[in-house]
């Protein structure tokens, strides 16, 4: 790698009584930075999906054409953070991650605020694709920070307190249409509907995203050894059963990166075709609910704003529930712990799907009423909130494992592997497959798509597990140093 992007270079060993006290306190520093840092990505992932009824009510787009353009988002962000991922492996975190949130931060402002940027569907599309792309620059630094910074016996709870950061970051877009539309009233003295305000939930988290993108540069840091300390593994004294100090910090070449340690991967397949159809789901649901809560549930847009943060908030408790499930009860078994949490998931779809709308000859009784007065709105918010903190449970999870399964020089492209079938699979799925599905079938046919995802990755998260076991089954006992 060269220019601005090279690693750091390591340093000396500083003094035996500094690394301690050096370690404890940049493990958090660094944790700041690439927590922080992946929240604002996720002001400019999905705040695309909250402008989208407006852009129906505007007349510029349909549903059809919607989830053309909001294809464009899963096919960039699934090829980059594959590609990216490789670059990220051997570049310099501090660097990598701030420039891919200024840049992505940048075009949702500009989709804003020009409107030369969703004059057609063509040109949104492309301004879309370009954001997706830098998107793809955020998870791999996080991950390989992660696994440089923190040993296997702490990333379990360390990769799920670290993953509630998207669910952090994908709340304040929710808040920004709220501030919007308060803004919207007190300049014009009426309520703002999603016609009025979808241009501010495009420039309003950009312009967030670029602002924080400068901190983070001075907050990050590259690997422990480029700060005078010792590998994580050798620090904790806790090394993975299959740890290899030659393999494990060897600089390794893309060749070997993909060739080596992804390619011929087979759990890594596995939980990567897996990660299709949680995908589905997760942005199956995140996508399409501001339509679909506004035209078929009746919500006005401070209620589908609200279950919106709220999907986005209940998954914080969620993933950290499952990050240490995994640790503490099931012992690392990261397949059987998604497994189970992907059928509480697919039952939550189930029931928001089946749950009725407020009926016609009530609709007037509750208008101008918050959804917390109407019994109908309230259990749509509640299921809303069930599936936003079952679903990232297993979200989390597959980019664990997969971190896991190859060694550190390449754990940011295992991830990425995970990610280009999460996002060419299953996110172009949730925006394309379930918006003509809405459109030509109506959202019953939206449904079967995300409930059939849902089977699916059941079925596969339990293939999973049943490999995971024959993995680790396959390590001799003489190679698992339980230190």
């Amino acid at each position: 790698m060269i220019g601005i992007l090279k690693p750091a270079p390591h340093k000396p060993l500083l003094p035996a009584d500094q690394i301690d006290p050096t370690y404890k306190r940049l493990r958090w520093q660094v944790f700041a930075g690439i927590f922080f840092g992946y929240a604002a990505y996720y002001f400019v992932r999905g705040n695309f999906d909250l402008a989208q009824k407006g852009l129906i009510d505007a007349g510029i787009y349909n549903k059809a054409q919607l989830g053309q353009i909001g294809a464009a988002a899963g096919l960039a962000y699934g090829i980059s953070k594959f590609l990216m991922a490789a670059v990220s492996d051997r570049s310099n975190p501090r660097v990598f991650l701030p420039i891919g949130l200024l840049l992505s931060g940048l075009c949702m402002t500009l989709m804003g605020l020009m409107p030369w940027a969703t004059s057609s569907v063509a040109i949104a599309f492309a301004m879309i694709f370009i954001n997706g792309w830098f998107q793809g620059m955020g998870w791999p630094p996080c991950g390989k920070t992660m696994v440089h910074w923190w040993s296997k016996s702490e990333r379990g709870s360390i990769v799920s307190i670290w993953n509630t950061a998207h669910n952090l970051g994908g709340m304040m877009p929710g808040a920004m249409v709220l501030l919007a539309g308060a803004v919207y009233f007190q300049t014009h003295g009426v309520e703002a509907t999603n016609k009025d305000i979808w241009q501010q939930a495009l420039y309003y988290p950009g312009i967030a995203a670029m602002v924080i993108a400068i901190p983070i540069f001075f907050i990050m840091k590259d690997s422990p050894q480029s700060c005078g300390l010792p590998p994580i593994e050798q620090w904790k004294n806790d090394y993975p059963d299959d740890y290899d100090e030659k393999t494990a910090e060897k600089d390794l070449t893309t060749k070997e990166i993909f060739l080596t340690y992804v390619l011929k991967n087979r759990l890594l397949w596995y939980i990567a075709i897996a990660n299709v159809f949680v995908y589905l789901i997760r942005y199956g649901v995140l996508k399409w609910s501001p339509v679909y809560l506004s035209e078929v549930k009746h919500f006005d847009f401070k209620g589908t704003a609200w279950a919106y943060t709220v999907y986005e908030l209940a998954a914080i408790p969620g993933t950290l529930l499952c990050g240490w499930v995994s640790d503490k009860v099931f012992k690392g078994k990261r397949g059987l712990t998604g497994f189970i949490f992907m059928i509480l998931t697919t039952a939550a779809v189930v029931a928001l799907w089946l749950n009725p709308a407020t009926p016609a000859d009530q609709v007037a009784e509750y208008a101008g009423k918050s959804w917390i007065y109407n019994p109908y709105q309230l259990t749509d918010f509640i299921l809303m909130t069930t599936v936003g903190f079952l679903i990232y449970g297993p979200v989390m999870l597959i980019g664990l494992h997969a971190l896991e399964l190859a060694p550190k020089k390449a754990a940011g492209t295992a991830a990425g592997f995970t990610g280009l079938f999460g996002y060419l699979g299953g996110t172009v799925s949730a925006a394309a497959v379930v918006g003509w599905a809405a459109q030509h079938y109506g959202w019953d046919g939206g449904f079967y798509v995300m409930i059939g995802g849902g089977v699916l990755a059941v079925v596969l998260l339990f293939i999973t597990m049943i490999e995971e076991g024959r993995h680790k089954a396959k390590i001799p006992e003489s190679e698992r140093l339980q230190k």
